[in-house]
């Protein structure tokens, strides 16, 4: 059995007009869809980020997986995934996706996720029991919340309703968290912030643990918005909220920020665990960023960590440092969303509820035949179907490639949308607070 045929599928997702530090998400996000065929007739998916980033790497590994075993990820990954040594891979100026340091490293996790499908297929097995089984039948997931304009994503006639409605206050989020919550099932909180002044995100999260309690852990991620001063204030100021389970994520740039705000919340007594998906992103990273106590909590993202066995890789490590694991997230379809739950489930030491944008995307842009993946109690049940667990809808994967063929821009950029929307003179500055 051979890979035959390399198909790439370049998408547009209507996106809601979110905020985070790095700026404004446009209304629409860029995805990519990857589907390898064998020998043998069988066909494997998968997703990547999306844009003229993404597409070229996946047009550069292309003559390496056409006519390749898919059972042979070993020597793809010697010879094209290992991520770069040199140079700044961190997410702390550029938003995911568009980072060229790690542009090989997500190409090789879009073909392994669709040669794990084919594997899967081939001996009719879920990809997670290809990986050394399932370690929970069923991956949880967090309400993730965005500080939000009014809008609901999309442009002209293709404009979608505004769900959420504008959310720039604390009332305003603890709404949209219960509207999360109450459809979605999420038993944990995530608030990005990093967006309005420490304080306004202070209450907001004040107000979420008034109104769901103590049984659901908060997190939230301000992307390196503030400096270790106010990161130390949030932390002191938010002791108890983010107690029981949650987690300070990202607050400071750098590993050396990291370590300092830990430092001085140790200091006085404040033990709120702090997570990275920005300062730690390989793993070569994650021995130094223990060493310092930069960083309790890795967020993995089986896109750019180099796919699923790498992430198995890390939760490993992380187990045997004593470190937690979890899951970063970025805008996606049911596709991702199936490697992502996978991800989680052959990865025991992933204890913390991951993220995900899924609740971000709508039934109408879903590429999956049957629609949208369903979600019980906050989780992802894993299918019993060999592979991912899941077809693609090629029409309708067909239309959103004629969507992003029309649209103007060909990489994520969240500054630009920010002057064109918000402020005419707004820059992204670290630290803003």
């Amino acid at each position: 059995m051979r890979i035959s045929s390399f198909s790439i599928h370049p998408v547009a997702v209507a996106d809601p007009p979110i905020r985070s530090s790095y700026g404004l998400h446009a209304p629409y996000a860029l995805r990519t869809i990857l589907v390898l065929t064998t020998t043998d007739g069988i066909t494997g998916v998968s997703e990547a980020h999306g844009g003229e980033g993404s597409l070229a790497a996946l047009e550069a590994i292309r003559p390496m997986v056409e006519g390749m075993d898919p059972f042979q990820l070993h020597a793809l990954w010697m010879q094209w995934g290992r991520p770069a040594n040199e140079g700044d891979r961190s997410q702390t100026w550029m938003v995911p996706g568009e980072n060229p340091r790690d542009a090989r490293t997500r190409a090789f996790a879009a073909v392994e996720a669709a040669c794990l499908d084919i594997i899967g297929k081939a001996v009719n097995k879920p990809v997670c029991d290809l990986l050394g089984g399932r370690a929970r039948d069923a991956a949880p997931f967090s309400a993730y919340l965005f500080y939000k304009h009014g809008g609901g994503g999309g442009t002209g006639d293709d404009a979608r309703a505004d769900e959420y409605g504008e959310c720039l206050s604390p009332e305003t989020m603890v709404r949209q968290c219960k509207q999360m919550v109450d459809f979605y099932g999420f038993k944990e909180i995530k608030l990005k912030g990093g967006v309005l002044e420490p304080e306004v995100e202070i209450e907001t999260i004040r107000q979420l643990r008034a109104e769901f309690g103590e049984a659901y852990p908060l997190r939230i991620d301000p992307n390196c918005a503030w400096s270790v001063e106010t990161s130390v204030h949030v932390g002191v100021s938010l002791k108890e909220e983010l107690s029981g389970g949650g987690y300070l994520e990202d607050p400071a740039a750098g590993m050396d920020g990291m370590a300092e705000v830990r430092r001085r919340l140790l200091a006085v007594g404040v033990e709120t665990p702090l997570a990275s998906n920005v300062a730690v992103t390989s793993l070569d990273d994650v021995v130094p960023a223990w060493r310092a106590d930069a960083v309790q909590v890795v967020l993995s993202d089986p896109h750019y960590w180099g796919g699923l066995r790498a992430v198995q890789k890390l939760s490993d490590l992380c187990e045997a440092l004593g470190m937690g694991v979890s899951m970063h997230s970025n805008n996606h379809l049911g596709v991702s969303m199936m490697i992502m739950a996978h991800t989680c489930c052959v990865s025991e030491p992933m204890k913390f509820a991951c993220d995900t944008h899924y609740p971000w995307q709508s039934e109408q842009d879903e590429v999956l035949v049957g629609g949208r993946v369903k979600f019980v109690d906050g989780c992802v049940v894993m299918p019993d179907k060999p592979g991912l667990g899941i077809e693609l809808d090629m029409d309708q994967v067909a239309r959103l490639e004629e969507r992003y063929r029309k649209l103007p821009f060909r990489k994520r950029d969240d500054a630009a949308e920010m002057r064109a929307h918000v402020d005419p003179n707004w820059e992204r500055v670290l630290p803003r607070w």
